[in-house]
């Protein structure tokens, strides 16, 4: 009796241990075999709280593995079981079992984008917000000051804080975090550049050169006129003189401007209208890029005092008035001289 219990304990020790190895090969071959996630991968979905085990009997319910407590024990044998994170992913057709956790504990989610585009306003800036189906909206009801006071800047007028570039984020960012970044962003830019501005700028404080900057961005498309336009601008305010340019009379015209810069707008008193007041406007214009914020903490030398547009793009640059008035009769006027009469007093001095 006691020989055929020893026989059939030997017997189960056996099976117990040739079904082991077969589990232990099954699994070898798991770790390291494509997934088959279809021709295009798959979108997935790993809500919060979701446990590793769920996660496998879901993808097993999708046909995608056969052997669930496969990618458990990868999981647990690698210390990866309690490290995965939720978020929206996409797994690549042909990823191995090793590869989709790696994204998992990577964090390695489905990025979406927003692009802040140079000289746009605040205005420009939250509609693209608003409109953006992938982040989680906080703000839709709020204000201009109370979206400053959300991100923390109570009392902050929002027009150029935040830098023009392509931000990626996951979905469900909240548009309270995508704003912060861009704000953040833009307070770096100041932070590194200003310790080395130029020596003769004429702007005293970083956000001077930020409203600085937003005029530049919205005088030329040029990058190789930024900084001369700058340099134009940095010795008007030197000089006391008023910076005459249209893009702040425009800003302080606001949704009533039609496309059409007029005589009686130019005489309009409005605190950004710079051919009435004196030095900068109290706020910028528009989101600066960081070329435009550079140029205006590095303004080209020279004298040129004034420049009137080419009509293609670019400018012709002048020290004199007198210079700038042949500038504006060939390239505004086409060489009518009488038209000077009918233009304001104040506009060939720019």
């Amino acid at each position: 009796m006691t020989s055929r219990l020893s026989k059939s304990l030997a017997l189960l020790a056996l099976l117990g241990t040739l079904f082991a190895a077969w589990l232990w090969i099954g699994y070898q071959g798991f770790v390291d075999t494509p997934l088959d996630f279809g021709e295009t991968g798959m979108r997935y979905e790993l809500k919060p709280g979701t446990t590793l085990t769920r996660l496998a009997r879901d993808l097993q319910d999708r046909g995608i593995v056969e052997q669930p407590r496969y990618l458990i024990w990868l999981a647990r044998l690698e210390g990866l079981d309690s490290r995965i994170k939720a978020g929206e992913y996409h797994f690549d057709n042909g990823i191995t079992p090793r590869r989709l956790l790696q994204q998992l504990v990577n964090g390695e989610t489905l990025q979406y984008a927003i692009t802040i585009v140079e000289g746009w306003n605040f205005r420009q800036l939250m509609d693209a917000v608003h409109s953006n189906e992938y982040l989680l909206h906080t703000l839709s009801d709020y204000s201009d000051d109370e979206i400053m006071a959300k991100l923390g800047h109570p009392g902050e007028h929002p027009e150029g804080r935040f830098l023009p570039d392509t931000y990626h984020f996951p979905r469900m960012t909240t548009d309270v975090d995508f704003l912060r970044r861009a704000y953040a962003a833009m307070e770096q830019l100041l932070k590194t550049e200003w310790p080395a501005r130029s020596p003769e700028l004429a702007v005293k404080t970083p956000y001077e050169a930020l409203i600085l900057a937003s005029i530049v961005e919205k005088e030329t498309a040029l990058p190789s006129e930024r900084r001369q336009i700058a340099g134009v601008f940095n010795r008007r305010l030197q000089k006391r003189m008023r910076l005459q340019t249209d893009p702040t009379v425009i800003y302080g015209l606001g949704r009533s401007f039609d496309g059409n810069i007029r005589r009686r707008d130019l005489r309009r008193d409005t605190p950004y209208n710079t051919y009435l007041h004196k030095g900068l406007p109290p706020t910028p214009i528009a989101m600066p890029g960081r070329d435009a914020v550079l140029a205006a903490l590095h303004p080209a030398d020279g004298d040129e005092l004034y420049f009137v547009a080419r009509g293609d793009g670019s400018h012709a640059f002048s020290a004199t008035l007198k210079a700038h008035n042949r500038a504006v009769v060939e390239y505004q006027l086409g060489g009518r001289v009488k038209a000077f009469s009918s233009l304001p007093s104040g506009k060939l001095d720019k």
